[in-house]
């Protein structure tokens, strides 16, 4: 069972981040390479707006809308962030020369990791657990041996569940650190 929680919980997670990160590398060195690094600050903004098109799943999972199938709009959501992340990414590229950029970079990087961790581990974790259970069930272990042994699985599993305790707050300090920066970048390139 080890392995196939290796193979079906962790890698889809690492290979998912390792993707983003390969993405994010790999698209900062072509915008040099080909001497388009200017397009990596309109990069930023329509990862943004990617990024704020992908919160409509949220909004109708809290019923502030209504339209809108609701496993759609979830997969919509994890491909807008996790594209308009790694756009925004590639518009950070490793140019970042003030501390609020830094600190929304970081913020939203977190807020990736906490959305995959709710997207891959923990759905998946929970069928890990249940099929678990299942087979110490038709072994026909007795309810005391089951939680003995399911022990360390469901303490993993209880505290994993609270991912999103982490998620919003870290996604609210983010709205606010790109908000920042936005505001800044009107100011110095003189939009507003």
């Amino acid at each position: 069972m080890n392995s196939s929680l290796w193979k079906s919980h962790i890698l889809p997670f690492a290979f998912l981040l390792g993707l983003l990160a390969a993405v994010t590398l790999a698209g900062d060195y072509f915008l040099h390479r080909l001497d388009l690094v200017w397009v990596g600050r309109y990069l930023g903004i329509l990862g943004t707006l990617l990024i704020i098109c992908a919160l409509y799943y949220s909004a109708r999972k809290r019923k502030w809308v209504s339209k809108g199938n609701p496993r759609t709009l979830i997969r919509l959501h994890e491909f807008g962030t996790w594209l308009g992340s790694a756009m925004v990414l590639i518009h950070s590229g490793i140019h970042i020369n003030a501390v609020l950029p830094w600190l929304a970079t970081a913020a939203m990087s977190a807020i990736v990791v906490s959305g995959l961790v709710g997207k891959i581990l923990l759905k998946q974790s929970q069928q890990h657990v249940k099929d678990k259970r299942g087979f110490f069930e038709q072994q026909g272990q007795s309810q005391v041996d089951i939680e003995r042994a399911m022990y360390w699985d469901a303490l993993a599993l209880k505290a994993m569940m609270q991912w999103r305790k982490v998620h919003i707050p870290i996604f609210l300090i983010f709205a606010t650190l790109a908000l920042g920066h936005i505001f800044s970048i009107f100011l110095f390139w003189g939009w507003a």
